[in-house]
């Protein structure tokens, strides 16, 4: 199949080709045509796989088919978890829609809100939001969201996961009754079919990866190693091998700063990106990991979902998610668009039941390296690990304040918080 088959309209058959695509992916192929018969729609894909594209270019040729009865007033809502991933969106709206009338913005939280009232005042046809800014602004008289035909929720486990549940349904009991509603999720579980039959009525639904699976383009390796020791390998691997492009996952903000400042002391650019960073300062980190000016991305699970690099070559999981879909999602970074992508995990017996969740969920057992000079020490026991969400408190700060080594110290302090807000206190992190 080529795009020229999907019955596009010219300007978006120009604004595709310009763009070098010739062929849609699959999850375009199977979406784009029902998206077009104005079907709801529930589309489950690995990231990487062209889906932002799957509900942008139907959107707009469904938005190019009618003439709206007020015209600037906000037709398509598009909610998404983060910032980044708002930006990423509303860009790619901009490209695909490039020779369209049509015009888009984007609110999220973290810079200030008056600017994006007075944006909203001009008219905007295609709004781009997380769920807390759209609330703000609706709470605030400043936005009108009465003529919306089309509602797009994209990444909607990941909503789940931080809490966005109660703000979904207020957005739902503002939206129009009748309208067309298309539901992302690179993940399914319990709540997000109880979500899809809340919102969806007799839905298409698209899957072109299995549930829960992690990319087959992925090489991923599991290497041993003592919890104190992981900064000092970590380094030794980016040196050793000269990589250029890694992205980083630790399980909280204070490791994430922690990790950047040790590389950047034994000589490697790295930059930390988490819910505490400023936009703009989350903003110029990723221009610098992407020009390469800094080689190392260290990144908390909300953070990064959404990020998007090209071609990126390997991702560390520094620490493992103590939510095993979220496995999935960090290596899902990588091995992106047909490109071969690295993945590796740096686990300590206190991470072997988390290793476990992960290998039940991805139907796969994942093959154990010791490295020579990191081989792990047999007498130490396996202690609790403070999570963030879903399970028990605890720390190794005793045993690894005892290290001599910089960096390993710097990562034995007692882990904080992950940086996901808990479900019960969403409004004081609107729109991260």
């Amino acid at each position: 199949m080529l795009f020229s088959d999907l019955k596009l309209s010219q300007p978006l058959q120009k604004a595709v080709e310009l763009q070098g695509y010739t062929a849609p992916t699959p999850v375009q192929a199977q979406a784009i045509p029902a998206i077009l018969e104005g079907r709801d729609m529930l589309a489950g894909a690995q990231t990487g796989t062209g889906k932002t594209a799957a509900f942008t270019l139907p959107m707009l040729e469904i938005l190019s088919r009618t003439r709206p009865k007020t015209p600037h007033k906000v037709r398509v809502l598009i909610l998404t978890p983060t910032r980044e991933l708002a930006a990423q969106v509303a860009e790619s709206v901009k490209t695909y829609g490039q020779f369209m009338p049509f015009k888009s913005a984007v609110v999220f939280g973290g810079v200030g809100i008056h600017p994006q009232i007075a944006m909203l005042k001009k008219g905007v046809d295609i709004l781009i939001a997380t769920p807390g800014r759209l609330l703000d602004l609706v709470g605030q008289e400043a936005l009108d969201l009465r003529h919306v035909e089309m509602f797009v929720l994209d990444e909607a486990d990941r909503m789940l996961d931080m809490g966005f549940i109660k703000d979904i349904r207020r957005v739902i009991t503002i939206l129009p009754a009748k309208r067309q509603n298309l539901l992302f999720s690179a993940t399914y579980s319990d709540e997000i079919k109880t979500l899809c039959e809340s919102i969806l009525r007799n839905p298409v639904t698209v899957e072109v990866a299995r549930r829960n699976t992690s990319s087959e383009l992925v090489e991923q390796r599991v290497i041993m190693v003592d919890c104190a020791r992981k900064s000092a390998l970590l380094g030794e691997l980016i040196q050793k091998h000269k990589w250029e492009q890694v992205l980083v996952f630790t399980r909280t903000k204070h490791h994430a700063n922690k990790l950047s400042e040790y590389l950047e002391k034994i000589g490697i650019k790295a930059a930390a990106i988490h819910g505490n960073k400023s936009q703009s300062a989350r903003t110029k980190a990723l221009a610098d990991f992407k020009a390469g000016s800094v080689k190392i991305l260290v990144a908390t699970d909300i953070a990064a979902r959404g990020l998007d690099i090209d071609a990126l070559p390997h991702v560390v999981n520094f620490e493992l998610p103590n939510i095993a879909e979220d496995y999935v999602h960090r290596i899902g970074r990588t091995g992106r668009a047909g490109n071969k992508g690295e993945a590796i995990s740096l686990v300590c017996i206190d991470e072997h039941d988390y290793l476990a969740g992960i290998e039940r969920l991805i139907h796969r057992k994942l093959n154990r390296e010791i490295l020579a000079g990191y081989e792990p020490d047999p007498t130490i026991k396996a202690e609790p690990i403070q999570q963030g969400r879903g399970g028990k408190g605890g720390n190794r700060s005793s045993r690894d304040r005892g290290q001599s080594n910089a960096g390993n110290k710097s990562h034995a302090s007692t882990p904080q918080q992950r940086d996901n807000r808990p479900r019960n206190s969403v409004q004081k992190s609107r729109g991260r």
